[in-house]
This record gives C-alpha cells, sequence and structure tokens, in this order.
C-alpha cells in the first residue's frame, strides 16, 4: 500500500485501462495489451533516438563511417614529417651536417608537395581519391625504407623529395575531396575527424621513433616508419576508402571537369577564383602558416634544447602541442558547423599570431606550456576550416583544384625551417627568425577580415 491506500498493482491496472499520453508528441496512446500501442511506441522512440543522432552526426552513418576510418588512418602518413625534427640531433651527430644544411631537404621536399599538389587536385577530380591515395601511400612508405639507409646529404634531399609527392597525395587535398563528397550535414565534424589523424601519428609516431632511437639507432627509427605505411596505411586505403557512388570519376575524359551532380550554379571555377580577392588573402595565409609551422616542427625541439632542457622534457612538450591537435580539430570541428567559416578561420589565425608572440619570451617561467596549448590548438585546427573556407568562397565543385593551387605557398612556406636554421648558425639564436614569424602571422589576421562569398558578387 501506498500513502494514498491504492496499491502499486491497482494503480498499474488502471493505468493499462486508461493508457497514457506520449510524453513527445501528448498523443493519447492505447493500453499496453494492444500490440500497436507497442509498435507505436517503439517506432516513435527509435524516430527521436535516429532524430538526435542525426542532429549529432548528420550524414557520418553506415558506409561513411568506414570511409572516415580509412581516410584517418591515411592521414596518419601525415605524421612520419613530425619524426625528423626529434630525430635531427642523430642524424646531425652521425652524418656531421650542419643544421642549415639539414633544414634546407624541407626546401626541395616542399617544393615537390606544392607543385604536385595541383596536380593531386586535378588525378582526385578525374581518377578519384582511393586510388591517389593507394599510389600514395606506396610511395611515402618506399621513401622512408629508403631514408633509412641513406649515405650523404644530396641523397637525403632526393629522397625527402620522394617524401614529399607521397605526402601530397595522402594530405587535405584529397581526403578532403574524399570526406567532402561523402558529408554535406556536419562535414565540419567529419573533417575534424579524418584531420586527427595526422595528430594521432604524431602522438604515437614521435614517441616511438624516439624510443627505437635511443635503443638502437635513428636509421631503425625511420625503418619502422615505413613498415607501417605499407603494413597500415595501405590495407586501409585499399579495403576502407570508397570514391563517393555519385562522383565516379570519368578517367577516359580529356579534361578534369567536376562530376555535374556535384557542381552548383554559381561554383567558381579555378580560373575564376584567381580572379578573386578572396583567393590571394587565401595564399598569403597560407605562405604564413607553412613558414611559421614548418620552422617550428623542425627547430622547436633544437630550440628547447639549446635553451637547457632536456630532450625527454623538449620532445614530451612537443608531443604535447601535436596531440593537443587532435582536440582543437574535434572541437573546432563542432564549432565550424555552427558559425560561419570565416569566423573560424580567424580563431585559428588569431592563436597562431598569440603563440607566436609568446614564443618570443620562451623560455620564461611557466609560458612554455601558455606555447604549447595556443600552438597545440591552432596549427592541428587550420586543417579543418581551410577546406571549409575554400567552399564557403568558391563553392565544392572545384574544390580540390583550387586548393591544390593554394598549396603552391608551401614552395615559399618551405623557406621556414632553413630561413630559422640560417639564422640560428649566423646569429647564435632564434631570436630574429622569431620575430619576423610574429610580424607576418599578425598581418595574416587583418588580411582574413576580407575574405567573402565570391559566388555572390557572381551571380546575376
Amino acid at each position: 500500500m501506498t500513502s494514498d491506500g491504492v496499491s502499486p498493482r491497482s494503480r498499474d491496472r488502471a493505468k493499462h485501462r486508461r493508457g497514457r499520453v506520449h510524453p513527445e508528441t501528448g498523443a493519447m496512446l492505447r493500453p499496453p495489451s494492444s500490440p500497436s500501442y507497442a509498435n507505436a511506441e517503439a517506432i516513435a522512440k527509435e524516430e527521436i533516438e535516429l532524430s538526435a543522432a542525426e542532429n549529432i552526426l548528420g550524414d557520418i552513418r553506415g558506409r561513411t563511417v568506414l570511409v572516415l576510418i580509412g581516410c584517418l588512418i591515411c592521414q596518419m602518413g601525415l605524421a612520419c614529417g613530425y619524426v625528423f625534427g626529434p630525430l635531427a640531433k642523430d642524424i646531425l651527430d652521425e652524418m656531421g651536417w650542419a643544421r642549415g644544411d639539414y633544414s634546407f631537404a624541407r626546401v626541395p621536399q616542399l617544393a615537390v608537395m606544392a607543385f604536385a599538389s595541383p596536380a593531386v587536385g586535378t588525378l582526385v577530380v578525374r581518377y578519384g581519391g582511393r586510388r591517389v591515395l593507394m599510389l600514395s601511400v606506396a610511395i611515402l612508405g618506399s621513401a622512408f625504407l629508403l631514408i633509412a639507409n641513406l649515405d650523404g646529404l644530396f641523397q637525403y634531399y632526393a629522397l625527402m623529395m620522394m617524401m614529399g609527392l607521397g605526402l601530397a597525395g595522402v594530405g587535405d587535398i584529397t581526403v578532403g575531396q574524399i570526406v567532402s563528397q561523402w558529408v554535406t550535414r556536419r562535414r565540419g565534424l567529419a573533417l575534424s575527424i579524418v584531420y586527427v589523424g595526422s595528430n594521432l601519428g604524431g602522438v604515437l609516431l614521435v614517441p616511438l621513433a624516439v624510443a627505437i632511437a635511443e635503443r638502437t639507432d635513428w636509421r631503425n627509427a625511420l625503418l619502422a616508419m615505413g613498415v607501417g605505411a605499407f603494413v597500415i596505411m595501405l590495407p586501409a586505403s585499399i579495403f576502407l576508402v570508397r570514391d563517393f557512388a555519385g562522383a565516379q570519376p570519368a578517367g577516359a575524359e580529356e579534361e578534369a571537369e567536376p562530376i555535374p551532380n556535384l557542381i552548383g550554379s554559381t561554383d567558381l571555377s579555378l580560373r575564376e577564383a584567381l580572379a578573386t580577392r578572396s583567393f590571394w588573402i587565401l595564399l598569403y595565409a597560407l605562405f604564413t602558416f607553412f613558414f611559421y609551422f614548418l620552422a617550428l616542427l623542425e627547430h622547436l625541439v633544437l630550440f628547447l634544447t639549446d635553451e637547457g632542457m632536456q630532450r625527454g622534457d623538449a620532445v614530451a612538450a612537443y608531443a604535447v602541442a601535436i596531440g593537443l591537435g587532435i582536440w582543437s580539430k574535434l572541437g573546432l570541428g563542432l564549432v565550424a558547423d555552427r558559425i560561419e567559416a570565416r569566423s573560424s578561420l580567424l580563431i585559428v589565425y588569431s592563436g597562431l599570431a598569440a603563440s607566436s608572440l609568446i614564443l618570443l619570451a620562451l623560455p620564461e617561467g611557466g609560458l612554455l606550456w601558455a606555447f604549447v596549448v595556443t600552438f597545440g590548438f591552432s596549427y592541428a585546427a587550420r586543417d579543418v576550416v581551410y577546406p571549409l573556407i575554400i567552399t564557403s568562397c568558391f563553392g565544392l565543385g572545384y574544390m580540390a583544384q583550387i586548393y591544390g593551387v593554394l598549396m603552391i605557398m608551401l614552395v615559399m612556406g618551405a623557406v621556414g625551417p632553413w630561413f630559422a636554421a640560417t639564422v640560428h648558425d649566423h646569429m647564435g639564436s632564434y631570436d630574429l627568425a622569431f620575430q619576423i614569424f610574429a610580424v607576418l602571422n599578425g598581418i595574416a589576421v587583418v588580411a582574413l577580415f576580407g575574405l567573402r562569398d565570391e559566388r555572390v558578387r557572381r551571380s546575376p
């Protein structure tokens, strides 16, 4: 008996006779003894759950999930480039090279990536992203297997160029196009998930490579990177990644035209995009990013050890910055679906500018971790936002080709590591290089306010 004198069993029978009001719709449902009641309630519950899932995940379900996983694994190949900074001392000590000579390898490597990027975009449109990923992974893995056995500086440059060709194919252009075709709703979240691959790879591969180098040598560390490409990445590109069924490319066509059902009536072609101010703003912003980011990728650990930090602690800070990229990509991916692309990009570049200002004060007090947080958040989140801002300014139809041409800025950005090394070799510190990085990043933030939807201006 309850306090009102009615037994729970009697109350249940009364509810059974009267039926209940559906909690979501307010409609009167028939008693549970009716089979149709059970069906209606189950269907309503399922619809509510599906609606909630769609609000969160959008198009990320079914076969799309496997495609995203495959793209994420392939993106881990970009993390292979992270290992050369932490391994620099080992390589320099054995080979007897100056820092400038070692860092100059990034110039031809990134020049290859830059000039290969437009071709990658065209190949993705013409033959599909899956084929490009498969070939690129094979090239990347082969480069690591060969570089583990190098015996001279020019051989190192040649193999780094070969590696650049592979990195161009597994990078943001190929993966960004594949994901953008599969996902319309929650595209920002989908891109953030797959672009996490480079950071996840960095968190896993950098400590692993350093551990292998300390137990054996740097050659075995790089050999392990090459084996991993063939054992993990290549099967993912073959068995998980698929080109969107509605976007199968026509390889026999003479010109690389986007698939008709993917191009909007106002989408700008590459030639039309070149005539807009937004294209040139994005081009400059990419230059400042690569000039700054690639220099730190190569020299952050060396800078911290120069300032008296133990290599283990410097590598730990480096790895944390890379690891923070996982959360920044996922976080900004969620936010980017709710705010305009330009606002997302301004958040990213403001973080880059702030980190370059903090860098000027290092290694004072606790500022190292302030730098790690701002740099780790902003450098990684850029990967997510750039495909979105390109689509926002020019449309999806020619996104891969436009992004490919923008990536030519890798050539000028590649000078960043060599520039920082040359400043250090001649002046004994990185101070002047860091000051120039801060100025360039500040100019980029101001310039980004000029971005706009160029399709609106072209529309009649």
